[in-house]
């Protein structure tokens, strides 16, 4: 598949229980706030086009697959 391709299949790790952030530690809510800064980043920097292709995704890791 094509850099952009929505149907590109990517890798990203399952969570199959959202933890609240009273159960993660001080470290795990720096790196959720640095991905959610990451995202932002990149999204920023996108086209429209390939924006609305990653625009569902949840980790910064999952959109630069996608565009990469």
């Amino acid at each position: 598949p094509e850099p952009g391709d929505p149907n590109r299949e990517v890798p990203v790790n399952e969570t199959f229980h959202v933890q609240t952030d009273d159960e993660l530690t001080e470290n795990e809510l720096k790196q959720l706030e640095a991905d959610d800064q990451a995202i932002q980043t990149i999204l920023l920097g996108l086209p429209e086009d390939i924006y609305a292709v990653v625009d569902s995704c949840e980790t910064a890791q999952e959109i630069w697959l996608r565009v990469q």
